[in-house]
């Protein structure tokens, strides 16, 4: 039953193919949430996370109805970031109770632990899974990480570490060294576009034996422009 009462500050609505992490070139629709609490130095949603960005309210009814038209299992939340809007378990749960397999992608900064205990108590597999940042030192936010979303982290979860230069790999190694993030879940560390060769990424892995870390590239900046929206 749906919560009438419930809207969504949604971005933008499309499909595509997931551009990254566990589900890489898979289908998927994505839902784009507006609002964020970080502000990464190099953020390419700017237009999803300003005080000013533009919005749809939208019901949890016309959200589903958009996702059940696309005929796509794989469905991506992303944002923006989207664990900060209402009700959003609400529309997790309605994605899973209709077969789909949900994405969520947050920033490191929020706590997964009602994600968690609702994959718990629905007793999932991988329907809903978990792409958790650690946003290292040249985004400026990584003294916000939390922590502990690392100990709720699932086999069906993934880590990703953005570097945009040396410092960033050796922050990203430590962490997945002090977690054992690689006995966990899937790990990927991908380049700040324009920031750091991925030529630099593969060569700083062989360099400190950086096995069961994966790297990736970002699918969707090389099939479309880097900055196309919707794609």
């Amino acid at each position: 039953m749906y919560k009438m009462y419930e809207k969504y500050k949604v971005v933008e609505k499309f499909s595509s193919i997931n551009g990254e992490a566990r589900r890489a070139g898979e289908l998927a629709v994505f839902i784009r949430f507006a609002g964020c609490n970080l502000r990464c130095s190099y953020c390419d949603t700017l237009y999803a996370i300003t005080d000013d960005a533009k919005y749809k309210e939208e019901s949890l009814e016309d959200i589903i109805n958009y996702v059940e038209s696309s005929h796509i299992t794989n469905v991506t939340l992303t944002g923006g970031e989207p664990l900060l809007q209402e009700g959003i378990a609400d529309l997790v749960a309605e994605l899973l109770s209709r077969n789909h397999r949900v994405e969520i992608e947050t920033n490191g900064a929020v706590s997964i632990l009602p994600m968690y205990r609702l994959a718990k108590e629905l007793r999932l597999n991988d329907e809903l899974s978990i792409t958790l940042d650690y946003k290292c030192p040249s985004s400026g936010m990584e003294s916000f990480m939390l922590m502990e979303n690392y100990e709720l982290l699932r086999p069906c979860d993934t880590v990703k570490f953005v570097v945009g230069s040396r410092e960033d790999l050796d922050k990203a190694r430590k962490i997945i060294e002090r977690f054992s993030l690689t006995e966990k879940c899937p790990v990927y560390l991908s380049a700040v576009f324009g920031a750091i060769s991925n030529a630099e990424i593969v060569d700083y892995m062989m360099e400190h034996n950086m096995n069961k870390v994966i790297h990736q590239l970002q699918q969707h900046k090389f099939i479309w422009h880097p900055d196309a929206r919707g794609v």
